[in-house]
């Protein structure tokens, strides 16, 4: 655990007791400081009062007085559509509002590190598609070097929990939106933008919103160096930024859709090869079509954001491609699940939103595709030059026949249920074809998580395969 420094003495609310919020209780206690707890489900509250915490109401009048600062986890809005009335008391009594990722910025670094021979690395890795998928990537490739490496956010363990530094240590962090907007310290070592498409968007109040938040871990954290994707605009434009001259190699820029042959360092895959350039010379390249654990473009992408990573870190190319080859690929995100009989059966449950899912449909052929769910914001057009391979769809969730209207051409069947999508899909398969999850939607109208909708999934083609 990570102890929180700066608090020592004082009077900390926490406000909501999932995973980060207890876990910031936890290491608010063991920096010194008193935490105050609250949450409005009783179960989290009688969770918290097991563990010694004092429950506070902290929307109550007079709960602000003498609070050193209000730590809020991440699903509660703190602005958009609506701040929290706890949070709008925070601000009208001028008690700061911070989170658990700014704590640990601030808490990580102790004076034990004049005695380590390597200071530690902080990886902190943002977008809107892939962030899990580079992060476990990196740490991946470092774990395959023996290097020191822990992977904290959204993905592995959260931030306060993990292990004080040791000599060399790299931190591999995944951060979402929710987490970049609200932090008031952000110092990563190296910081990585990998996309950007619609999502969030009532949390940010829109796209421009959206961007700003991913954005304040480079114009608040100023990293030593940063890795942007730039086939958005706004990837281009926060490379534009960043960067003092066309030749300024604090800034990799990487792409899956052109080739990038400036004066900088730049990283690219087309075509299933990624290359690396610098001052307009290729110096690096790795044939990624072998490695079955980054299939498709997306993939693709991800692997040029964590191969820029290795390298700034002083890996050379030929022992990150052997990282690369032994990555298994993460659960719910292009998953091969099973093949049998010349189908594959692919789990990308973690495909929630329209680019996550169009991107998923790019990597495979003969798609039968399993869609549909709680629908986002800005509706499925974009998916209409996604869907040449698919043969059919099967699409699930409460609104499931509104979802099936907006898919144009695909011929479509209304299934409702996972059970009936997955028996739908298995009954009309032929060899060579691919039976994807790939929801393009939330999990939450019938599901608890995207993970427990691909777990779903993967139970119902495997007890089929073995009837």
């Amino acid at each position: 655990m990570i102890p929180v420094q700066g608090y020592s003495g004082q009077r900390v609310g926490v406000l909501g007791l999932g995973r980060s919020g207890l876990t910031s209780a936890r290491a608010l206690r063991e920096g010194g400081a008193v935490p105050l707890c609250w949450d409005d489900n009783p179960a989290a509250r009688e969770a918290a009062a097991s563990e010694g915490f004092e429950i506070v109401e902290l929307g109550k009048a007079g709960a602000m007085d003498g609070l050193a600062c209000l730590i809020v986890s991440p699903g509660i809005p703190h602005l958009y559509p609506n701040p929290n009335p706890v949070i709008r008391a925070a601000m009208v009594a001028g008690v700061p509002v911070d989170n658990d990722i700014s704590l640990f910025f601030g808490s990580f670094a102790t004076s034990e590190w004049d005695n380590l021979d390597v200071v530690p690395k902080i990886v902190a890795v943002t977008g809107s598609n892939g962030k899990s998928t580079t992060s476990a990537l990196i740490h991946h490739v470092l774990k395959s070097v023996g290097r020191n490496t822990q992977l904290a956010g959204n993905i592995g363990r959260g931030v306060l929990d993990i292990d004080p530094a040791a000599d060399g240590d790299v931190v591999v962090l995944e951060l979402s939106s929710y987490q970049t907007d609200l932090a008031r310290n952000l110092t990563p070592d190296i910081a990585v933008f990998t996309n950007l498409s619609p999502d969030h968007l009532d949390r940010h109040n829109g796209m421009g919103g959206y961007f700003a938040a991913k954005r304040r871990l480079f114009a608040e954290g100023g990293p030593d160096r940063a890795i942007v994707g730039i086939d958005e605009d706004e990837g281009l434009y926060l490379a534009g930024q960043l960067s003092q001259t066309a030749a300024d190699d604090r800034v990799i820029r990487i792409s899956v859709e052109q080739k990038l042959t400036g004066p900088g360092w730049q990283v690219f895959a087309k075509k299933g090869f990624l290359s690396e350039y610098r001052k307009g010379r290729q110096v690096g390249s790795i044939d990624l079509r072998p490695i079955k654990g980054l299939p498709g473009v997306h993939n693709h992408q991800n692997a040029c954001a964590a191969y820029a990573v290795c390298r700034t870190l002083g890996l050379a190319p030929k022992v990150i491609e052997q990282g690369f080859a032994s990555f298994g690929g993460l659960p719910h995100r292009s998953q091969i699940i099973a093949e049998a009989g010349g189908v594959t059966y692919v789990n990308d449950s973690k495909a929630t939103n329209v680019d996550a899912a169009a991107k998923a449909l790019s990597a495979f052929k003969n798609i039968r595709w399993i869609c549909g769910g709680l629908e986002k914001e800005g509706g499925l057009e974009a998916l209409q030059s996604a869907t040449g391979d698919v043969r059919k769809a099967y699409v699930i969730g409460r609104e499931a026949a509104n979802f099936a209207m907006q898919l144009g051409s695909v011929e479509a069947e209304v299934c409702t249920s996972m059970e009936k999508a997955v028996k739908q899909a298995m009954a009309e398969v032929e060899e060579g074809d691919t039976v994807l999850l790939a929801p393009a939607a939330a999990s939450f109208d019938q599901y608890d998580s995207f993970e427990k909708r691909g777990e779903h999934f993967a139970d119902l083609v495997k007890a089929a395969l073995a009837e």
